[in-house]
């Protein structure tokens, strides 16, 4: 039976035309409606319990791409994922900030959760960052970082890439094995500092209280703490020179695949950062 792959979850052709089902069955419901449904019904949960909603919107949405179901119009023009955020004087440049990290203060970190927060976090990702705004799916934290009053970097975290051959030969885990434990391995989506912000040794500093702090947070919200981090570093582009610098484990390179894979490589090359948060990392993700 054919299978289809979205936001790490296999769909059986069954499921779909369940989907398609519920769909048909609750014309009165909107795009959230449906997915809290499709997740209550094949069930699709988080390790804490509470429905993957927010994947399963996205993953309904791609399904829509495809030609698989059909879903009612979105409530909102940004429903389709495509949103681009605007443009507005909060983010624009501020005067350089040039002196060495340790001479900045303490350094704060904002967890970004209420809507305008998010909304000034997008837009400063989409206006500085080189590969510009992109909702992440499921679970995911997002963190503005400031010292004294002073916005300096924004950092993203979400879901892993599903299959990574250099990351998953570095772990030694199973294909089973990667399935029923990749939510312990969270992924750094996004890291911006600033364009006016020139701090020696800051970025690996940001990295290293981002390491030490997410795991609490993330239990606090899901539930659960991720062992592994990972990111992907652009070959042409960048070193990862800060990400060495904070410990980050360089252990090969994508194939230019995507995310989820694919057969024909279409993406550039990018290196492939690992970072221990549990020592005993390998034998969770391979023993559970």
């Amino acid at each position: 039976m054919k299978t289809y792959r979205y936001c790490g979850r296999l769909f059986s052709e069954d499921e779909i035309l369940y989907i398609r089902h519920l769909i048909d069955s609750h014309p009165q419901a909107n795009r959230a409606d449906l997915s809290r449904l499709v997740c209550r019904s094949l069930p699709w949960l988080r390790p804490d319990g509470r429905l993957k909603d927010m994947s399963c919107r996205v993953a309904m949405i791609r399904m829509q791409e495809d030609e698989l179901i059909r879903l009612p119009a979105p409530l909102r023009k940004n429903g389709n994922g495509h949103h681009r955020p605007a443009i507005t004087q909060l983010s624009d440049p501020q005067p350089p900030i040039c002196q060495a990290a340790g001479k900045l203060g303490p350094l704060a970190f904002y967890s970004v959760e209420s809507t305008k927060d998010s909304a000034l976090y997008n837009e400063y990702i989409h206006r500085y960052h080189y590969l510009g705004y992109k909702p992440l799916t499921g679970a995911q934290k997002r963190y503005m970082v400031y010292a004294s009053n002073q916005l300096l970097a924004l950092l993203g975290f979400g879901a892993s890439a599903w299959q990574v051959a250099d990351r998953d030969r570095f772990i030694g885990w199973s294909g089973e094995q990667r399935k029923r434990n990749l939510q312990l391995v969270i992924n750094n989506a996004r890291y911006l500092i600033l364009p006016w912000v020139n701090c020696h040794n800051l970025a690996s500093h940001i990295l290293s209280i981002a390491a030490k702090r997410l795991p609490d947070d993330w239990h606090q919200q899901y539930g659960y703490r991720p062992v592994l981090l990972e990111t992907f570093v652009h070959k042409d582009r960048f070193k990862g020179t800060c990400y060495r610098a904070a410990n980050w484990i360089h252990v090969g390179q994508t194939t230019g695949r995507g995310k989820l894979g694919g057969r024909q490589p279409m993406l550039p090359i990018k290196h492939v950062f690992l970072y221990p948060l549990n020592r005993n990392f390998r034998r969770i993700l391979a023993d559970r």
